[in-house]
């Protein structure tokens, strides 16, 4: 893969990886502890009954869930990033074959080619 096509990857993971973080920030605070562990705020209605309760818990479950998702994906941006400064970017982790750049267009992310995401998810 050529340097422009590496930029043009490398600028769409930093945009990513901005955006995945704004996002994080907006359900929770970082975690002083871990880096790039974010913890969901627990939301509090003001109310005390056992419906504001259980709406509350709900929400916190949602967001959960949302921070570990948003968490998987920053990983996942972070350790293309670093694949980037090493030199082997858009290389499948499995194979070591060339990642299709359409893949890539998909999901400037990815660490596997499609042939070994398949694999690994049984949908062969």
């Amino acid at each position: 893969m050529d340097k422009a096509r590496i930029d043009h990857f490398k600028q769409r993971l930093l945009e990513d990886h901005t955006r995945l973080e704004q996002e994080l920030e907006t359900i929770g605070s970082k975690d002083p502890t871990q880096k790039n562990h974010f913890q969901a705020d627990y939301p509090e209605s003001g109310g005390n009954s056992d419906d504001d309760n259980a709406a509350e818990i709900s929400e916190y479950a949602d967001e959960i869930s949302i921070e570990a998702r948003l968490e998987t994906e920053l990983r996942d941006v972070t350790k293309a990033l670093a694949a980037i400064e090493a030199g082997s970017y858009g290389v499948c982790k499995y194979c070591k074959k060339v990642i299709d750049e359409k893949r890539l267009e998909a999901r400037p992310a990815s660490s596997s080619c499609i042939e070994c995401k398949k694999l690994l998810t049984q949908e062969m």
